[in-house]
């Protein structure tokens, strides 16, 4: 997605109102909705996810989930891939949070149900998820919209310099990298030393920053999906 997409602008641009608290969440997280603003495209529905919401990790530090999902959107759209929806960090009724474009989806419809039909989408997926280093990929975090486009969401816990990779998608280790997967890794790594690393700049620290580039480089070299490594629970919870 172009950063001159109007999606973008009228999450950036417009008035943030709750509607409600989503459940089951382990942070604060909202269901809400971005009035048009100056942008005339009408309402759109979003998650907000304040920083002041977050449950304090030990081993992430407080407050910077929100940056990370938005790192991790800045990484997906350099890929190409497309993975994670339109994401941004802006102001809201709870202070400054993660405001991201909400997935209409039928939840009974995750990896689980959905690896069969969209092989080629998910080794996208598992690609992406060493990159970001996500410590925290469920089924339910691999969703379809009504356009039956494959999105991901929930990457708070990513960007960690140690390894911290938990994920149910390990359909794929082993195999070579796709010709596509590859593509995208290049653009990552070139994005890596020019405007992505720009744009992850505010949102990372410059050790978390030399850390993805690193994990970039090892998987081009390797050419190859990795094995899970013993050192967390294999497979991560399903749910």
């Amino acid at each position: 997605m172009s950063r001159d997409d109007p999606a973008l602008a009228r999450l950036e641009r417009g008035d943030l109102e709750i509607v409600e608290r989503m459940p089951w969440s382990s942070n604060a997280t909202f269901l809400a909705v971005v009035t048009a603003g100056d942008v005339d495209e009408g309402d759109v529905v979003v998650i907000y996810k304040p920083e002041r919401g977050e449950r304090p990790l030990w081993d992430f530090p407080h407050g910077t989930l929100a940056s990370r999902e938005v790192a991790a959107y800045e990484v997906s759209e350099a890929s190409g891939w497309g993975i994670v929806p339109p994401t941004i960090l802006r102001d809201g009724p709870y202070g400054v949070g993660m405001v991201q474009l909400f997935v209409d989806h039928d939840p009974e419809e995750h990896f689980l149900e959905l690896r069969d039909l969209h092989g080629d989408r998910f080794r996208e997926f598992a690609a992406f998820d060493v990159v970001i280093n996500n410590a925290d990929r469920k089924s339910g975090h691999c969703v379809r919209g009504r356009d039956a486009h494959v999105w991901g969401i929930d990457h708070g816990v990513s960007f960690h310099v140690g390894h911290k990779l938990r994920t149910v998608i390990w359909d794929y280790a082993g195999e070579p990298l796709p010709e596509r997967v590859i593509d995208g890794l290049c653009r990552v790594a070139r994005g890596l030393d020019s405007d992505l690393a720009a744009h992850l700049h505010d949102l990372l620290d410059g050790d978390e920053i030399a850390a993805t580039r690193r994990r970039v480089q090892a998987l081009l070299d390797e050419g190859v999906f990795p094995l899970p490594r013993g050192d967390y629970p294999y497979p991560w919870p399903l749910v």
